[in-house]
């Protein structure tokens, strides 16, 4: 199989991936025992039956299921992600507006976890079962069972609260006028507009909540890549290697390394795409203005196209992201698109 011909069967099974989606998730919506318009009438409207009437009929809430599914679906191919019941807004816009500070967060908490994670892991299998081995596989432990909830508390209390050393919740000092929106990335739009200061406040804004998020998936990628490299330096080629009389780090890094990297590929796609779903928390702790922080307020007011919009947006990254993983499989051992 030419690697076109795999790109296009990988491309196509993302089609029917969609549909589910779209399908679990309206589903799951309808089936929630609520009415949304509770949250955006009072009782004196509620009790009201012509005034209930006509926003029912406004939102499509007095269609048959199936209705409201073919509708949205037919409104999702035209680029249409339905309107907000509470903002009275486009989703897509609402989207577009908070989607690029969860870019911002998930792309810095991946490089942390990337950084860190990898070099640990290298580390710790070439020390197996030596002190810096046992470091690597406590604090990776620690990563995995901690909440990020309670992590980023616990960060906010300490290097916030009480030893001053961080900034509070937020993107940016409330006092600094904001450079021209050109991406929706604080940090890249403030270094087009020549705005030091915004560009330092917002990196520092920005490295707490990031090293909170990335800390799980720096966990994850330090295991996988110690468990590969432990694997791989137990092979025939890398003994044959060692015994030709190459040095150590050349064996490490162009032997071992490059056949341990499948594994490691997969965890740092995993982890972006956990990132990305999973900043809800973090968000929520440092008032980070993203999608996580806007699907729950959605959630909240039992506002639902905005919350099938952050779905659909979600597994589309997920998709995406898995789909370059896939790719990268496919350059980095063509043996895999013969199969």
């Amino acid at each position: 199989m030419t690697l076109l011909a795999y790109l296009v069967r990988r491309v196509v099974i993302t089609v029917p991936l969609l549909l589910l989606v779209t399908l679990l998730g309206f589903i799951i919506t309808y089936l929630i025992p609520a009415d949304p318009l509770a949250m955006v009438l009072s009782e004196r409207a509620m009790a009201n039956p012509q005034i209930v009437q006509a926003y029912r009929e406004r939102w499509g809430l007095d269609k048959p299921p199936h209705e409201r599914y073919l509708t949205y679906l037919g409104n999702l191919l035209r680029g249409d992600l339905g309107e907000s019941i509470v903002t009275q807004q486009s989703v897509a816009a609402d989207i577009a507006r908070y989607f690029p500070a969860t870019v911002e967060l998930a792309v810095s908490a991946t490089l942390i976890a990337v950084l860190i994670g990898v070099p640990l892991g290298i580390l710790a299998a070439v020390k197996r079962d030596r002190l810096l081995d046992h470091l690597a596989r406590f604090v990776s432990l620690i990563g995995v069972c901690v909440p990020v909830f309670w992590l980023g508390l616990l960060a906010l209390s300490l290097f916030y609260y009480r030893l001053q050393w961080m900034p509070g919740p937020g993107r940016v000092n409330a006092r600094l006028e904001l450079p021209p929106t050109v991406t929706g990335l604080l940090t890249v739009d403030s270094l087009l507009a020549g705005r030091g200061d915004v560009f330092a406040s917002a990196l520092h804004h920005l490295m707490l909540p990031a090293l909170v998020l990335g800390l799980y998936s720096m966990s994850l990628i330090t295991r996988i890549v110690r468990s590969a490299m432990i694997e791989v330096l137990q092979q025939d080629y890398v003994r044959t290697a060692r015994a030709k009389g190459l040095i150590e780090r050349l064996v490490i890094m162009r032997h071992a390394l490059r056949n341990a990297a499948l594994p490691a590929v997969t965890a740092i796609g995993l982890a972006f795409g956990n990132l990305m779903a999973g900043a809800v928390m973090t968000e929520t702790v440092f008032a980070w203005p993203g999608i996580g922080r806007y699907a729950v307020e959605s959630a909240t007011k039992l506002d639902f196209a905005p919350i099938m919009g952050v779905t659909l947006l979600v597994a589309v990254a997920y998709i995406v992201i898995n789909f370059f993983v896939d790719v990268s499989y496919a350059l980095l051992d063509p043996r895999i698109r013969l199969s």
